[in-house]
């Protein structure tokens, strides 16, 4: 299949698809991102990613690109162009271009660019024995709940996740508490309840994770929204969120096993429920 983006204006074949130089998300990461699913031309809360991608440039004060229904339209016509059955489409917003100073010019035009590729789906063997995670310090700036391209940080820590032999990593407050993980919202159950840390400047407000405690409270399944650690006695299951994982359940956590080291029940049924809409969508 010939890819094709959208870079300012113009849908172009991947290859040819270019910024600037001075481009101030690639010299400064200046800019913020959406990542959206797509199943069977059916996307997942597409409103809601283009409102938070709104919120992040409100925050940033970058001018949107875009109205929301034009974004809409643009993201229709670029998985059009890249029909993937299950796809993931990624928009970038940058300040634009410049020459290179920290300070902000007036009146720039921001850069646009959105790309479609195919949605990664989990393995078998994840699904069936869940994911090993690891904790770490939080190095994080402190405005997590924007959706910044500066993931530096997220990478340093996928690369301690490599080292390790691990699936994904989770952030630590100095308190001991998780956070989210470089890619993910984490949750857990603990005495019966689906627990989760509040939204705040150390978490993002993940579209899934938005989905996945609607969905909990609408089949019977107690909800905490609260700090919580590994520690607590209660804790029998633990699992991540993301647009490419739905919910997935995480049974190893450093050197320790969580339960019984295998998919515990809340978090099967609770990916179960999401699939189940997912299905519903893409009909």
């Amino acid at each position: 299949m010939q890819l094709t983006a959208w870079v300012n204006g113009h849908f172009l074949p991947l290859e040819q698809a270019c910024v600037h130089i001075e481009d101030r998300g690639f010299q400064f990461a200046d800019g913020v991102y959406e990542v959206i699913a797509c199943f069977s031309g059916r996307f997942l809360d597409l409103r809601p990613h283009l409102e938070r991608l709104e919120r992040s440039c409100n925050a940033i004060d970058i001018t949107m690109p875009r109205t929301l229904d034009e974004l809409s339209e643009l993201v229709e016509q670029a998985y059009q162009r890249n029909p993937f059955e299950h796809a993931m489409v990624y928009i970038q917003v940058t300040r634009g271009v410049a020459p290179r100073s920290h300070m902000v010019q007036q009146g720039m035009r921001p850069t646009l660019v959105i790309t479609v590729r195919e949605l990664p789906m989990p393995s078998a063997d994840t699904l069936e024995h869940g994911v090993r995670a690891i904790t770490m310090p939080d190095i994080r700036w402190k405005h997590c709940e924007i959706k910044s391209i500066a993931l530096l940080a997220s990478v340093i820590g996928k690369q301690e996740v490599s080292r390790r032999g691990a699936d994904e990593g989770f952030w630590l407050d100095d308190m001991g508490h998780l956070l989210e993980g470089c890619a993910t919202n984490c949750f857990a159950v603990i005495d019966g309840k689906l627990v989760t840390h509040p939204l705040d400047h150390q978490v993002l407000g993940g579209i899934t994770r938005d989905m996945a405690l609607r969905i909990a409270r609408a089949n019977g399944i107690d909800v905490e929204v609260r700090p919580w650690k590994l520690s607590e006695s209660g804790l029998t299951e633990c699992m991540m969120s993301s647009t490419t994982n739905a919910v997935m359940p995480v049974t190893h956590m450093d050197d320790d096993i969580i339960g019984d080291g295998k998919p515990g029940p809340v978090s099967i049924s609770l990916r179960q429920l999401m699939l189940d809409e997912f299905q519903a969508l893409k009909q």
